[in-house]
């Protein structure tokens, strides 16, 4: 195994990642065949596109499997939701050990250039070119915990509930699994009373800068998180613009990203 591969995916990380991945499909019982391109090969490369921005077809050979057969387990895996499951699995472990902070929420999103696909729209900030917006929520100490893609188009504000609803239910160091924030900051484009209604119900206090009553500025106190975690967002270059032509396969690298910020976090 080279030194990219286990740098690419040590072995904190494909320890998590085998309790997430489909068992392999015996193909040929009787034996013959050329031998299965491993896993954990193959990963190093999705998560090399992921990180560098190269194309299928630009894989170096370095990983061993053919940019054909990574492409192929990439999108095997999108299919079983791994990624999704890998985000899962990792904020668990982290709060297991209490590296969650649950206190002070945010919510926001970036969008990008799209060169084609579902899930795009005319960017209203964006000369109205084509383009997708991830959605996030973050803990107080930026860590993703919970994500979603639509068109450029989409207002921000329609993909609060979304969001909320799809924040998993995570382990704690003591007590039950929590997936409710004591507090959840936005900014302006947040600003409707049904969705301060919609977090009330739920539990949850809201703090959301009023339109031409105080500047959104005054929540950068507590709203820095999330904006970094954009920047995080930024350094995966495949979100520099989307190639991707399947909305599924989008949301997949958003998921691989997500994965590798909150691994990060393990690993200090």
């Amino acid at each position: 195994m080279t030194d990219l591969v286990e740098r690419l995916v040590p072995d904190e990380l494909w320890v998590l990642f085998r309790r997430v991945v489909p068992p392999t499909e015996v193909i040929r019982p009787q034996g013959g065949g050329r031998r299965r391109a491993g896993d954990r090969e193959a990963l190093a490369a999705i998560i090399f596109v992921a990180t560098s921005g190269c194309t299928w077809r630009q894989l170096p050979p370095v990983f061993g499997p053919s940019w054909q057969t990574v492409y192929r387990r990439f999108a095997q895996w999108s299919r079983a939701r791994v990624w999704a499951r890998l985000h899962r699995v990792v904020l668990d472990e982290l709060g297991a050990r209490g590296e969650l902070d649950w206190s002070r929420c945010a919510i926001d999103s970036v969008s990008m250039r799209a060169a084609k696909g579902p899930l795009t729209g005319a960017n209203p900030t964006g000369r109205g070119k084509p383009g997708s917006k991830i959605h996030l929520i973050t803990g107080r100490n930026g860590l993703p915990l919970s994500l979603g893609i639509s068109g450029a188009n989409m207002h921000v504000s329609l993909g609060l509930e979304p969001l909320v609803r799809g924040i998993p239910p995570i382990r704690s160091r003591r007590g039950p699994r929590r997936r409710r924030p004591a507090k959840l900051h936005a900014d302006k484009g947040y600003d409707y009373d049904h969705l301060r209604r919609c977090l009330g119900k739920r539990g949850i206090r809201h703090r959301t800068a009023r339109k031409g009553i105080e500047s959104s500025g005054r929540l950068g106190r507590h709203r820095w998180a999330v904006e970094r975690t954009v920047s995080w967002l930024a350094g995966c270059r495949r979100f520099h613009r989307r190639y991707e032509r399947k909305a599924e396969h989008f949301l997949a690298f958003v998921g691989i990203a997500a994965a590798l910020i909150c691994h990060r976090r393990l690993t200090k």
